[in-house]
């Protein structure tokens, strides 16, 4: 069996086992580890099924003023253009069998597999199909990243959508400065490959426009290319004007509607952490380097970033580091904050496990054997770290929101208090407030219908005295507005 054919059935067996991981719990509630981002995501898709698809006015359930600071009673949500969305609830209507839900975790597994295509041939075409390989089998099985892919959140797609921006990219350059023969079918491929890297890369800018940041290795391709002249270059200018309009017009549109526009500038330094110890700390230990690569898996990263120096290509793949490094910085709080928000960076990561691991097992006998014990012991001690992510953390809501679904008129509006959590107030199906932000009183007269608290006390039953309950179990406690 010759090579190619080898390399075919690693990458196809790759490709399999990220899929099956990715089932884990596939058709578990939205309530899991960070469901509140994930519920909201969801949310925007269901209002596509119920309300029509009005992808210029996207609605989610919330109408309280917590994510903008402004009350928000139509609801709206701005902010990735909800293409994300599109495909979730598209595919639901069309297609249907799975629930909304599974479609939006099909919709992140489907994308993350492409990213593991994207990321071998993008690896392989500037080092060797070994260490592409191996970046893609890093990218699939780190447990961090088997969580992540297949959860409702638009990052994954944004990242696949990027990497394919990437590769296209590649392959056009390749294409535009071959020898000019067969003029017709290079024009062609040319063209071709022009337009892909065009629809990944604004639709990676629609989706989050974090993706601008791995824009350096496409700057670092043409350099590689042409030189310092790829700037007197009239094509890269129209790709990145035409990549960039649609993202510029989706913001200015945007601000048309400030209070479906949730606070955002916090996620750059808005408690001062960045370069303080503590970011070091959170960013470089607490993530990288407990939950992302196991304790152990760290010496492999960090052999690939000492090991890269070798490679003939070096700056291409520095590139993606820098990438990393600036994002990570620049949006220091929100990186801090939260930590789907390396979902980004974990390409970057993968490449340098991949470069790392080919190193150390051409090193030497006691360079195969860090290698699996460091590899071996990344699996083992991540997994330790995210298995409990896919547990459902507070299984009254769930029932509480079905039972809301099935005794509640479908146009009702509820107070589904969890502290500002849209989590609880997805499961019901309704649109209302995740918060007590004003008296409940107030609340009746901007138009909430029901109550419902979940593992209520016997302080909660206070209500009682002015609300009719409606139902009540140790899970929860439905009190109607309107009813004594």
């Amino acid at each position: 069996m010759n090579t190619k054919k080898i390399t075919i059935i690693i990458l196809a067996c790759i490709l399999l086992l990220s899929f099956l991981l990715k089932l884990y719990r596939f058709d578990g509630p939205i309530a899991d580890w960070h469901s509140w981002r994930q519920a909201d995501t969801s949310a925007v898709s269901r209002n596509f099924v119920q309300h029509g698809y009005d992808i210029l006015h996207p609605r989610f359930d919330d109408l309280s003023n917590i994510p903008s600071g402004v009350d928000n009673p139509e609801g709206y949500r701005f902010v990735e253009f909800p293409l994300y969305n599109l495909a979730q609830a598209g595919l639901f209507d069309f297609i249907g069998f799975f629930s909304l839900e599974e479609w939006g975790r099909l919709v992140s597994i489907f994308a993350s597999l492409l990213a593991i295509l994207f990321i071998y041939f993008i690896v392989s075409r500037h080092s060797n199909q070994a260490i592409g390989l191996l970046s893609a089998g890093f990218y699939s099985f780190i447990p961090y990243n088997i969580y992540y892919s297949r959860t409702i959140l638009p990052d994954t797609s944004m990242v696949m959508a990027i990497l394919g921006g990437i590769l296209f990219f590649d392959l056009w350059l390749s294409e535009s400065i071959k020898p000019k023969t067969k003029k017709i079918k290079q024009r062609s491929k040319s063209i071709i490959f022009f337009l892909l890297a065009l629809l990944f890369t604004l639709s990676a800018f629609l989706l989050k426009p974090y993706a601008l940041f791995f824009t350096l290795p496409m700057f670092i391709l043409a350099y590689q290319k042409w030189g310092f002249s790829f700037i007197k270059k009239w094509p890269l200018w129209l790709f990145a004007l035409l990549a960039v309009i649609p993202l510029v017009w989706w913001r200015w549109w945007m601000m048309q509607f400030p209070e479906g526009i949730p606070a955002n500038a916090w996620l750059l330094n808005g408690n001062g952490i960045r370069f303080r110890p503590s970011f070091f700390r959170w960013i470089l230990y607490e993530r990288l380097t407990v939950l992302i690569s196991g304790y152990v898996g760290i010496i492999v990263l960090f052999f690939g970033v000492y090991k890269l120096r070798i490679l003939k290509e070096w700056l291409f793949f520095l590139s993606f580091l820098l990438s990393s490094i600036a994002y990570t910085i620049i949006f220091a709080t929100g990186n801090v904050q939260h930590d789907y928000y390396q979902i980004l960076i974990m390409p970057s990561i993968a490449i340098f496990y991949g470069i790392g691991a080919y190193y150390l097992y051409k090193s030497s006998i006691v360079g195969k054997v860090v290698l699996i014990l460091a590899t071996v012991g990344m699996f083992w001690f991540g997994w330790q770290h995210v298995k409990d992510y896919f547990n459902i953390n507070n299984p009254s809501i769930v029932t509480a929101g079905k039972v809301v679904d099935a005794i509640t008129p479908k146009d009702a509006k509820v107070i589904a208090n969890y502290t500002g959590d849209t989590s609880f107030l997805y499961q019901t199906n309704r649109k209302g407030w995740p918060s007590f932000q004003k008296s409940v009183p107030e609340l009746a007269e901007m138009g909430a219908d029901y109550l419902i608290l979940a593992n209520p006390t016997e302080q909660d039953m206070v209500f009682s005295k002015d609300y009719k309950v409606v139902a009540k179990t140790a899970q929860y406690v439905i009190f109607d507005l309107h009813k004594k």
